[in-house]
């Protein structure tokens, strides 16, 4: 049986944590065509996780149904997927869920603690924390893994399909691997390892390699700029602006939940007005990179400010937000750090559709459907939201017909939610 690393990044041929490599089949035809993940069992007892983890993992990535807890060991994923497209949403899954955030190292087990998600690294010691805005982690915590000595059917099928496949190496196929996850979303905080391309860390590194060339840059002289892009011409460019737009670039700081003092504002309608200058000297918005308006919200002090993600939410996008979304996503998670973060993006897309380009107030169910695929947005700041309109952005007139528009996600949010739980159940009954 042919195996990988664990994660496979790492390229030892001697590397003592394997797992037998994905391997899957398709079966049916047309509407009831459907993929089984052959070896399921095999592959999550070499990483210590439950079966039912992992392939409610590849349903959420894929958009797809799944069985969390057939009687027979047949993992199945409706619709057609191949093995290697599987192998790379594992390892996916192997980041976020099995790899220690400070030694890479997939010996961790999953805590559950006071509603938090934690990963007890046997290597080191560290015990880190998973996102919870993360679809599977809600998945995790109303299916908790076993207690020591007590074993669940799933556990105790995934060890003999795991027997089945190690003949007589356990090493080989990792039994000595249980692993789980940090969140690529704290990328920053691993170690020096491989990166996938758009991933944080990649970020990062490219953010810190190009603020050094900035800092190199600051003795070329203003006129040999394409843009003056210096404060006072920031400033005489943002009393150009329609009054519209630069009312809806103004956070007054009684309307924050953070005071940030008395030229608090300023900030942030210095970062607005310079993404939309750039955007306008080069062409679009699209143009405008997102280490280039990180790197500029570093240096006006807000990068971690929940209200610079209302401004981002006012100036990032255009009439082809559907599709601009998920190319900021990497950038915009790495500046959504909680709750409150979550509100202020929501609410400056509120402001942003409701106010400044209202043709596209039909589209808010679609564009809230990214944000929440793209992890930017948790279902429970969503139904919050989604509950009662709110003047805090907008008018109460315009903020009710952004949340009408919205009726037809937060529909699908609930009935999403009650398959889940009725797969709940299900399993609760097999048991």
């Amino acid at each position: 049986m042919a195996t990988v690393n664990i994660p496979r990044e790492v390229k030892d041929p001697f590397y003592r944590y394997k797992m037998e490599r994905l391997q899957s089949k398709i079966e049916g035809k047309g509407n009831g065509i459907k993929t089984v993940v052959v070896n399921l069992s095999s592959v999550a007892g070499s990483l210590s996780r439950p079966p039912s983890y992992v392939i409610k993992y590849f349903g959420f990535e894929l958009g797809a149904q799944t069985t969390t807890n057939p009687s027979d060991d047949r993992w199945i994923i409706n619709g057609a997927h191949d093995a290697a497209k599987l192998q790379d949403y594992l390892d996916g899954f192997i980041s976020r869920f099995v790899l220690c955030k400070k030694c890479r190292n997939p010996e961790t087990d999953v805590v559950i603690k006071d509603g938090y998600i934690l990963l007890d690294c046997k290597a080191c010691g560290e015990r880190s924390e998973v996102d919870l805005r993360l679809k599977l982690s809600s998945f995790i915590l109303k299916n908790q893994p076993s207690k020591k000595g007590k074993k669940t059917k799933a556990d105790k099928k995934a060890r003999r399909a795991e027997k089945r496949g190690e003949n007589g190496d356990a090493e080989e196929n990792g039994r000595n691997s249980p692993g789980d996850s940090n969140n690529s979303d704290n990328a920053e905080e691993d170690g020096d390892g491989e990166v996938e391309a758009g991933s944080d860390d990649e970020l990062t590194r490219r953010i810190n390699a190009e603020a050094k060339e900035i800092e190199a840059q600051k003795e070329i002289k203003d006129d040999e700029w394409a843009v003056d892009v210096s404060a006072e011409a920031v400033k005489a460019r943002a009393k150009e602006l329609p009054t519209d737009l630069k009312r809806a670039l103004v956070f007054d700081d009684a309307a924050g939940e953070d005071a940030e003092g008395e030229n608090g504002g300023s900030a942030y309608d210095e970062l607005g007005s310079w993404i939309l200058s750039e955007a306008e000297a080069k062409g679009s918005v699209d143009k405008v990179s997102d280490v280039d308006v990180y790197v500029k919200a570093k240096e006006l002090g807000i990068e971690s400010k929940h209200r610079t993600l209302a401004v981002l939410a006012q100036t990032l996008f255009n009439d082809n937000i559907i599709k601009q979304i998920p190319k900021r996503a990497g950038m915009l998670k790495k500046m959504i750090s909680s709750e409150k973060h979550e509100k202020a993006f929501l609410g400056g897309t509120e402001r942003y559709v409701g106010k400044e380009n209202a043709k596209l107030i039909p589209q808010v169910s679609a564009i809230l459907m990214v944000y929440y695929q793209e992890d930017l947005i948790s279902e429970d700041v969503i139904k919050a939201w989604g509950s009662k309109a709110s003047k805090k952005y907008v008018d109460i007139a315009t903020s009710k017909k952004v949340r009408k528009s919205s009726e037809k996600f937060l529909e699908w949010l609930e009935n999403a939610e009650s398959d889940e739980e009725s797969d709940d159940d299900e399993e609760s009954d097999d048991e």
